[in-house]
């Protein structure tokens, strides 16, 4: 079992959108293997390959005690007006704001065979898809928050311990 570092907010790998897998090969395997190791930890929903320091398409999940895994993922459908939605996460510790997510996300992408997955849900399930797919596009959920909140939410990073 392999449960890897959390990279945090200001990680240059957080802000660079991930590259496609080209080839599944054994790195790939074990890419896959961290992800799901690192995202069984209590209170994870989701962890994307740069959360780890890899800069390829893939993230694993773990809501409502379904864990699994998508490579080259990419968000093919959402539906309903954006919410305020409460959210944080583990590349910025100890933060909860609220983005404005769709209430329903639909996501493509292959498994480690490359056969065609779809992921799709509402509630957490769709909010870990959009918010999983952003860190891969290299976007933080803080990019997601309203001006106002997005300032406070920054002055709350710059004024924590781990920044």
């Amino acid at each position: 079992m392999t449960v890897r570092e959390i990279r945090i907010y200001g990680d240059p790998v957080l802000r660079t959108p991930a590259a496609e897998i080209e080839q599944i090969d054994e790195g790939i395997r074990a890419l896959v293997d961290d992800l799901i190791d690192t995202v069984k930890l209590p209170g994870r929903a989701g962890v994307a390959a740069p959360q780890i320091g890899v800069g390829l398409r893939a993230f694993s999940y773990n809501v409502d005690d379904e864990v699994g895994y998508i490579l080259n993922p990419r968000v093919v459908e959402v539906r309903g007006e954006p919410v305020p939605t409460g959210e944080g996460c583990l590349s910025v510790p100890n933060l909860w704001h609220e983005a404005l997510r769709h209430p329903y996300a639909r996501v493509e992408g292959i498994d480690l065979d490359g056969q065609k997955i779809v992921l799709e849900g509402e509630g957490l399930f769709a909010q870990m898809l959009q918010h999983e797919t952003d860190h891969l596009d290299g976007v933080v959920y803080l990019q997601r928050l309203p001006k106002e909140e997005r300032a406070k939410a920054m002055r709350a990073v710059r004024e924590s311990e781990w920044f």
